[in-house]
């Protein structure tokens, strides 16, 4: 071969080749995506254990404290990163619009880091928020910026990548990964996507793995149910979960765009809007002392057995509501699980003689559905998060009751509704 053509093939396929450039941009992204998701769940994790020590030493201090938490981080949030508000999957969805552009706004370096900082600061104050939706942000732009440092044109399915990628490492679920990226993500999922979804995922989950071990997000929950009651169970709970889960993404919506009066004045100021989000949710959470952070205790207990009152999953309901539409950065996955969990305890008297813990995961995937219109993403955050493969097809049947169901209360869908605004909005 001439010098010339050894030139020509070097540029082709060498080291510094863009095929060569763009594998490392996503194994290094993914291996990123998979510590600093499981760093993040630590930090999140300590600011909710805090707090709940702060609350067992005085138990009206959130009374204040709640408030005018609510209030800083909303203005913090105004202030230095306004596309940092929010769960985050919208804004990623959104960056999939106009990916060379988004890397300096939606999913900024700014952003993300904010998105850290605030989601932690959120769960220090008692606010019903997760981790979930905020790691999908900061994992598309850490993606993002992997492939921008390895002078990689960028495409929305690297952020796609970047945000199933955060998902499976939130919740140590890689299958749940890719359906999210199918059904949320993607509004036509291409299929050039594949190899960099599927491999982000696997990367993202292979870190998680190895460094926090191989754990079950809510612990394994064995039981099943007989196939005339899954053909009962199943029914209900979709149609229960699914209008609560409709009646939650409408409200949400409509607390974004209503022109009712004290709304729109109250749109204008949104540091005191936030600051009255916060009172609603300290005083619900001192009144009831189990609606504060992520729900991830409750949900837990739950699904293990344990009682709860009656009005769990209202309460839980109204404190997740109100943190959610006053702006503060933080997710709703972790949250829906606990209302969902709350109805299905309600469900559990209603079927005496079926497996309690199954019953519950009804109750888990049909709410969920109804908040994310995904079923195939509910059912096996659900399957995964709980080893309960034996339940998949009641599952199954749960979400699609759900997401029928839901329909009939919202139409439209959280998520993608929530992404218009960011589209719209001034960068």
């Amino acid at each position: 071969m001439s010098p010339r053509r050894i030139r020509v093939v070097l540029r082709r396929h060498g080291p510094e080749a863009l095929v060569w450039r763009r594998r490392v941009a996503i194994v290094g992204g993914a291996v990123m995506v998979g510590i600093v998701a499981l760093i993040f769940a630590d930090v999140a994790d300590r600011a909710n254990a805090l707090f709940h020590g702060f609350v067992a030493r005085w138990w009206w201090a959130p009374l204040i404290a709640t408030p005018a938490g609510f209030a800083l981080i909303a203005w913090l949030t105004i202030r230095f990163a306004p596309l940092a508000r929010g769960s985050g999957i919208p804004q990623v969805m959104a960056a999939t619009k106009a990916p060379e552009a988004a890397l300096s706004t939606l999913v900024s370096v700014r952003a993300a880091v904010a998105k850290f900082v605030l989601t932690a600061g959120a769960l220090l104050i008692g606010a019903s928020v997760g981790r979930e939706g905020p790691t999908v942000q900061i994992a598309a732009a850490i993606m993002g910026r992997m492939h921008r440092l390895l002078r990689i044109p960028l495409r929305s399915s690297v952020y796609i990548a970047g945000g199933a990628a955060g998902v499976a490492a939130a919740f140590n679920t890689p299958l749940a990964g890719v359906a999210f990226a199918i059904e949320e993500l993607a509004a036509a999922y291409e299929q050039r996507m594949t190899l960099l979804v599927m491999a982000a995922v696997l990367i993202a989950g292979m870190v998680s793995l190895g460094i926090a071990g191989d754990y079950i997000y809510f612990g394994a929950m064995r039981q099943t149910l007989g196939f005339t009651q899954a053909l009962v169970a199943a029914p209900v709970a979709g149609i229960v979960g699914g209008i609560a889960g409709g009646v939650f993404s409408r409200l949400m919506l409509e607390a974004g765009r209503t022109t009712l009066p004290p709304f729109g004045r109250l749109r204008t100021r949104p540091v005191l809007f936030a600051s009255l989000c916060g009172a609603v949710v300290a005083i619900t959470g001192v009144a009831t002392g189990l609606t504060w952070g992520t729900g991830y205790e409750s949900a837990n207990h739950i699904i293990a057995g344990g009682d709860v009152p009656a009005w769990f999953g209202i309460a839980k309901f109204v404190s997740t509501l109100a943190t959610a539409v006053s702006g503060i950065p933080g997710g709703i996955f972790a949250p829906s699980l606990s209302i969902g969990a709350g109805i299905g305890a309600l469900l559990r008297e209603v079927f005496p003689g079926y497996s309690p813990g199954a019953i519950v995961l009804l109750g888990m995937v049909g709410y969920f559905t109804g908040v994310v219109r995904a079923p195939l993403t509910a059912v096996i955050i659900i399957s995964e998060t709980t080893a309960s493969r034996g339940l998949m097809m009641p599952l199954l049947a749960s979400a699609l009751t759900a997401d029928f169901a839901a329909q009939f209360v919202c139409k439209e869908k959280l998520y993608h509704g929530l992404s218009q605004r960011f589209l719209q909005a001034p960068k």
